[in-house]
């Protein structure tokens, strides 16, 4: 099956109003999202930053669609995520989103192109193959395709996660912590293919760390704190503002 062109998304790709996520326990109820409200337009980027344990992962689950909101609106893509069943669920990752995590998820008796195939085949791409191997060569690991994950560094291995999130050309990436296993030089060489890639594709990313540096790669930061969202900050405009007072300053010295 040809993979078809996609029609620029005209709505936002992640809308979240008065979401709350609740969970049940021995000792009584668990408020991990408390009434998040968030609007993220296609193609921008944004960084998602706070203390473990602040509701972070359990927003990125139910943007995914893998956890269930126990009350609120979520709309991705222009899907509402809450009239969808399991299978609908599963459908719309498919066609919607790529996600990579901290622990790289590679299946150990697969190659790196197998690996990054697999969700190609699933949506029943007759070019599943050379599109694998198109994008492990844009990760830089063309000469890698037919090697196992365990033959492969950690830095590898998470640039085969790369390649294979973005095989499918999803709308919206969802990254954990991706660089949390990986050494400093190694993670940054990671984090330069993650926004290459964003770039190419021109996707929407949703980035969870706690590298305040690699959160500044991001046009948005959204700090969030025992499941509250306590500052959305827009660094376009602020580099725009420092742009401006800078010519300001050479014009006037």
């Amino acid at each position: 099956m040809a993979h078809a062109a996609r029609r620029p998304l005209t709505a936002p790709m992640i809308d979240l109003r008065e979401v709350r996520l609740t969970y049940r326990s021995g000792a009584g109820p668990v408020e991990v999202l408390r009434g998040i409200d968030l609007l993220v337009e296609p193609a921008e980027t944004l960084s998602l930053v706070g203390p473990s344990g602040s509701g972070k992962t359990s927003m990125l689950m139910v943007i995914a669609g893998l956890e269930r909101a126990t009350s609120g609106d979520v709309q991705v893509a222009g899907a509402d995520l809450n009239a969808l069943n399991e299978d609908a669920l599963a459908a719309f990752r498919r066609d919607f989103v790529g996600i990579v995590f901290q622990d790289f998820h590679l299946i150990p008796t697969m190659t790196a192109l197998e690996n990054v195939a697999i969700p190609l085949e699933f949506a029943g791409r007759s070019d599943a193959f050379s599109r694998a191997a198109e994008v492990l060569d844009q990760v830089g690991l063309g000469h890698r395709m037919e090697h196992y994950p365990g033959q492969l560094s950690g830095g590898e291995q998470q640039r085969v996660a790369l390649a294979r999130a973005f095989a499918p050309g999803p709308r919206l990436l969802l990254a954990d912590e991706p660089t949390g296993n990986l050494d400093q030089d190694t993670g940054a060489r990671v984090v330069e293919e993650l926004f290459a890639l964003q770039r190419a594709h021109d996707t929407t990313l949703l980035l969870i760390t706690h590298d305040q540096q690699l959160a500044r790669r991001c046009s948005r930061i959204v700090r969030i704190a025992d499941g509250l969202i306590l500052s959305d900050e827009d660094l376009e405009d602020s580099r725009r503002l420092e742009a401006a007072a800078a010519g300001a300053a050479r014009r006037t010295g």
